[in-house]
């Protein structure tokens, strides 16, 4: 029974991750696109997971240092992996660099936050008038 009860919490666990992970692809969005998905995932659920495969795996480190610099986010965990990804065009498995990096909320995240707002707020004043 004790089993069942801990493979239960861990769905519910995995699950819930789930909602807060960014799976960040080699699309023509702009970087800092995923900069602000980011900050919106990290003042829903407190951290963020970003995820990438191959080529994309630079994007990810690269919004995962912007956040950090600005104050906003510090490192929990970075994974590194290999997948197995399906090739049609070769007709077998061709192995991907994978990487997951887990954000967590600075102290002081919201006051950065608030501030950034309270800034754009008096510049779109400013652009009215």
């Amino acid at each position: 029974m004790e089993e069942v009860t801990e493979a239960i919490n861990n769905v519910s666990i995995s699950e819930s991750h789930k909602k807060n992970r960014i799976q960040v692809s080699n699309t023509k969005k702009p970087l800092f696109f995923y900069v602000n998905l980011a900050k919106s995932y990290m003042q829903q659920h407190d951290e963020v997971e970003l995820s990438a495969l191959g080529m994309a795996i630079a994007t990810v480190v690269t919004v995962a240092e912007i956040l950090k610099k600005n104050g906003l986010a510090v490192e929990k965990k970075i994974m590194t992996s290999t997948v197995d990804i399906k090739d049609d065009s070769r007709g077998r498995p061709v192995q991907k660099a994978k990487i997951e990096i887990v954000l967590g909320k600075t102290a002081n995240f919201d006051e950065l936050m608030a501030a950034a707002a309270e800034e754009r707020e008096t510049a779109e004043g400013e652009e009215q008038s």
